[in-house]
């Protein structure tokens, strides 16, 4: 049977995918529901959409167009929430800035991503002043003055174009066109650059489209949905989730900065149902003064990537109210791809089997085609024996374009048809994945492999013990020994002996941490761990 003849692709039958309608649909259909929310401010999906439109028609005025970068420095601000829209309805991909990096390295991300406007946070201006002068780029600077910012940061300006004057320039009836391909660049985010300068991973409105809808499945969306803006939305683009939680008219509700008593007020203010974060969220949440927490009107549907939480951590959070969700991905791959898919029977278990469960990162999202775990050199599946280790490999439609202006990574990326991750995983029988170390941060003592998470899921067991990470050290004899980096809970107390011994009772004695340093552990933004730092300084660096 011929299935071809006759039935191509028309523009009846075929439209590109893009998460821009979205918003389409819920202001359609939902207009006078609540959008966003942010200190004072209320606004409903029509005013959300109208915004957005002006947005783009004022940038198109202004020159911008298909592959223009517009960078974004902002915080979780309505602001933010309306560049996911506003800059590629321009037909302009919008290129979100980790707020606390360095002036050298915001410069290189300007200049390497050619970003033609930047809207920027007033709080925020006296960095972008000083990346600018670095690169001697002069794009157009559009500032946001944020009612809920400080003061003094507020008076801060560098003469650009106020937001709000910007958006009054547009046109609200402007006719935005959708992407010409769903291949189309939507956004550009920035890796931390760990090792060297920060690479550029391109998304595409097909991506962005199935990720954020994958989303909806995973974390278990119904519709109008409480969001809490905890995850910033410049990391993989808040996880897809400014699409995500308008594709279901859910309530947007904006946080500045992530404080305890504010999570926990607006949580019981607005009925939140969902928010995201790493760890250190969770802790925020948990470390709050008994006085400053507020009871919740229902169970909240907490996302965390990152370090799997110890027992305890679970055991606290569903005290507290909290449901967990597990996830696990990558800047390359959209944000989380990999989801932890709780098993009912599961929940009889007692509560150390449901953690050790709760640890592993799962089996793929819906939206990405292909999970595996692989030999590297190979590329042979390894044995789903829950032991042998191999590289997390993935395929499928929510993998990066690739890097920006970089093909030698790109196609060392995507070698063999698979992209791989650089994490170091085994499979168990079920299919579930579990990480075991980045390649990088395996340590390998006298021949034998360590796994730096293996450690520190051990330490991580120890009552005192807060938050740890575990690097190489250089040694003589063996080559290469754990070292063990810990930051201890506030009301806690632990020497080095007693926690090299407590690991000692649990793994085997040449996995056991040589030495411990007890000391704040540097962070990123996103609450990950800057192992490369600790790594400096395990080699003296």
């Amino acid at each position: 049977m011929d299935y071809d003849t006759g039935l191509g692709r028309n523009p009846a039958n075929h439209q590109p995918l893009t998460p821009l309608l979205f918003l389409e649909r819920a202001a359609a259909v939902f207009p006078d529901h609540l959008a966003v929310v942010h200190g004072a401010l209320r606004r409903d999906y029509r005013s959300l959409r109208e915004r957005c439109v002006r947005l783009a028609s004022a940038l198109a005025a202004r020159g911008i167009g298909r592959g223009d970068t517009v960078a974004a420095l902002l915080p979780n601000i309505p602001e933010m929430l309306e560049c996911h829209y506003g800059v590629p309805m321009a037909g302009g991909v919008l290129n979100t800035i980790n707020t606390r990096l360095d002036a050298d390295t915001i410069s290189y991300i300007l200049s390497h991503g050619e970003a033609k406007a930047v809207i920027v946070d007033r709080e925020l201006v006296p960095v972008l002043r000083a990346a600018l002068a670095i690169s001697g780029a002069a794009p157009l600077v559009i500032e946001v003055d944020d009612p809920e910012a400080p003061a003094a940061a507020r008076a801060q300006t560098m003469g650009g174009i106020g937001y709000e004057a910007l958006l009054a320039e547009g046109d609200p009836a402007y006719a935005w066109a959708p992407p010409r391909d769903e291949w189309d660049a939507i956004t550009l985010n920035y890796t931390s650059g760990t090792t060297g300068r920060p690479k550029g991973v391109v998304y595409h409105h097909r991506g962005a489209q199935l990720l954020a809808t994958g989303n909806v499945l995973s974390a278990s969306m119904a519709r109008h949905p409480v969001y809490l803006w905890s995850l910033p939305m410049f990391h993989c683009n808040g996880w897809c989730f400014p699409w995500t939680v308008t594709a279901v008219a859910g309530t947007h509700v904006c946080l500045r900065a992530v404080r305890g008593a504010a999570m926990w007020a607006l949580m019981a203010e607005h009925g939140v149902t969902h928010m995201c974060g790493a760890p250190v969220v969770m802790a925020t949440l948990l470390d709050t003064p008994a006085a400053e927490q507020r009871p919740l009107p229902h169970q909240v549907q907490f996302v965390v990537a990152g370090a799997p939480p110890p027992e305890a951590v679970l055991g606290r959070m569903r005290a507290a109210g909290f449901a967990v969700l597990h996830v696990y991905g990558l800047t390359e791959c959209y944000g989380p791809a990999v989801v932890n898919e709780w098993n009912r029977a599961w929940d009889a278990l007692p509560p150390p089997e449901q953690a050790r469960l709760m640890a592993r990162q799962g089996v793929r999202y819906q939206a990405l085609e292909a999970l595996e775990v692989r030999d590297p050199v190979t590329l042979e599946p390894v044995p789903a024996d829950g032991v042998t280790m191999g590289e997390v490999m993935m395929r499928g439609n929510v993998v990066m374009k690739g890097y920006l202006k970089d093909k030698a990574a790109t196609e060392a990326a995507f070698a063999g048809g698979w992209f791989h991750t650089g994490d170091l995983a085994v499979k168990y029988p079920d299919g579930y994945v579990q990480l075991k170390d980045r390649s990088k941060d395996i340590i390998i003592s006298g021949g034998e492999n360590i796994s730096s998470i293996e450690v520190e899921e051990a330490l991580y067991r120890h009552p005192a013990v807060a938050l740890a990470a575990v690097v190489a050290k250089p040694d003589e004899k063996w080559g290469e020994v754990p070292c063990a980096f810990v930051e201890l809970k506030s009301d806690a107390a632990a020497t080095e002996a007693e926690l090299i011994a407590f690991v000692r009772e649990h793994l085997a004695g040449f996995k056991a941490p040589k030495q411990v340093i007890f000391t704040e552990l540097p962070r990123t933004s996103t609450g990950k761990i800057q192992k490369h730092i600790l790594r400096g300084q395990a080699r003296g660096d």
